[in-house]
């Protein structure tokens, strides 16, 4: 298991889709490539003290990128997006 619920939970992601979502209890992280759904929801229910109905996550494959000569890819990100419990509730500012 990872050291820390901390380092499972990136940052939340805040688009206008994901801000539709939360409107239905439901909220959409960054979260470590490597994390499981289960670290996810337990990582999620100690850090915001809420309570987790579900957890469904996407692997965003990177993408190829050019500057110039030079060619690279854009980081590979793993997105989780949380039903949170009725009642429960997570502010983001």
């Amino acid at each position: 298991m990872m050291s820390n619920y901390r380092d499972i939970i990136k940052a939340p992601i805040v688009t206008e889709k994901s801000s539709d979502l939360a409107k239905n209890n439901v909220i959409v992280f960054s979260v470590d490539v490597k994390a499981n759904k289960t670290q996810i929801k337990q990582a999620i229910e100690k850090v915001f003290n809420v309570k987790v109905d579900s957890v469904n996550t996407i692997n965003v494959k990177p993408k190829k990128k050019r500057v110039g000569r030079y060619t690279g890819k854009t980081v590979k990100v793993k997105k989780a997006i949380v039903k949170l419990s009725e009642g429960s509730s997570i502010e983001l500012n």
